[in-house]
């Protein structure tokens, strides 16, 4: 295979690695209310162990960029695939909420593996960062397209249990191909203790950067909104403005086509033009798109504010892609991995604050919320620029 083919390869499976893991997590979003029947807990509870999922995912952000300097991305790529698989299986048939947040947890933590070592070999196999990140980041909202609507139509015919396994099957195949088809990846630091890399010294001067302390502080908001989004937006379609579960679903998966087709869009306009202007482009639909989805009346006001809204989240591209353009190359496995820890950390608040907030002031007020949180990230964007910073 010559070095174009190859590189391709290699792209096309880092996405398939991340789409594996990401539908291993967002099969649960369509059966929340099922789960809530089930365990006989409040939305807000079932927030709670998403919101665990979510910051085991992150605090494993920066190990997997530390492993990826020490042993090679591939090597952990698979040990994440494979243990995303176990997990999945495994919470498919929790007895209880206390084991089942447990398992959600381990679940996040075996996923939240992938993202830090795919990203950086992608990055080393990409002439043009923004665009190759858009098509990697597509694999989670091609997961989100595919994964709503069957875990829908599972959980319908066999239960919510079998609806959630489905994470567990998808990760088989993509774990095969990756070992079969990606070389063994050389390590970028073999030689230098684990404990030699948790450096807080350095993980201090890092995040106190300018551009990457501004860049934390847009992707936490946006990483915040995108957790809640994730979620919970079939259960406001169909709680707030009364969609029946296959409708919610539906549009929950035309948000992840809006999501998956404008990220490498988003990446290219940040190549070309700039990180700021691609990223406001986004934000500023989430404004639009946010607040149709709370003010809307109407069912093409709800879907025009579902398409805005995935458009928004394609936010990753630009950002990250700013990370990237501000990390040397020995930095980038360990030093994206820290600063997608710190981002992805604080963003998983996202689960359980809005889920506390529908539960007590209403889905209104919680998803107007997300809206002001993208708000936040143009004043951010427009502030910045005008101080000339």
């Amino acid at each position: 295979m010559n070095g174009w083919h190859y590189r391709q390869t290699v792209l096309v499976l880092c996405t398939l690695a991340f789409l594996s893991t990401m539908v291993a997590r967002v099969v649960i979003s369509p059966v929340v209310p099922d789960l809530t029947e089930a365990f006989e807990v409040s939305t807000g509870l079932i927030g709670l162990a998403l919101s665990g999922m979510w910051a085991a995912y992150a605090l494993t952000q920066f190990p997997s960029g530390v492993f990826a300097d020490r042993y090679g991305e591939r090597l952990v790529v698979l040990c994440a695939i494979g243990a995303t698989g176990i997990s999945s299986a495994a919470l498919a048939f929790s007895p209880s909420f206390a084991v089942f947040f447990v398992l959600a947890v381990a679940l996040g933590g075996s996923a939240g593996l992938v993202y830090s070592a795919a990203t950086s070999l992608v990055t080393k196999q990409a002439d043009e960062t923004g665009r190759a990140i858009g098509y990697y980041l597509a694999g989670a909202p091609i997961a989100g397209l595919l994964a709503p609507p069957m875990a829908a139509v599972v959980a319908t015919l066999y239960g919510w249990a079998w609806a959630i396994a489905i994470g567990a099957v998808v990760t088989v195949p993509v774990f095969v191909l990756f070992a079969w088809r990606v070389d063994p990846t050389p390590a970028e630091r073999p030689n230098t203790a684990l404990r030699d890399r948790v450096d807080p010294g350095m993980a201090v001067e890092l995040l106190t950067r300018p551009v990457i302390s501004q860049t934390v502080v847009l992707a936490v908001l946006g990483s915040f909104t995108w957790q809640a989004t994730a979620s919970f937006l079939p259960a406001f379609l169909e709680s707030f403005h009364g969609f029946s579960t296959a409708s919610a679903s539906l549009l929950f998966s035309a948000y992840f086509v809006v999501h998956g087709s404008t990220q490498p869009i988003t990446g290219a306009l940040s190549d070309r033009y700039s990180r700021d202007g691609s990223t406001l482009l986004t934000m500023t639909a989430g404004i639009a798109g946010y607040g149709l989805l709370v003010l809307g009346g109407s069912t093409g006001a709800v879907v025009l504010g579902v398409a805005l809204a995935g458009l928004a989240m394609s936010w990753g591209a630009p950002l990250q892609s700013r990370f990237m353009d501000n990390l040397s190359d020995r930095e980038r496995g360990t030093g994206f991995g820290l600063v997608r820890t710190v981002y992805m950390l604080l963003g998983s608040l996202g689960s359980v604050v809005i889920g506390f907030l529908a539960d007590v002031a209403g889905w209104d007020v919680a998803f107007g919320v997300l809206g002001g949180c993208m708000a936040l990230c143009a004043i951010v964007i427009v502030g910045s620029r005008a101080l000339g910073r």
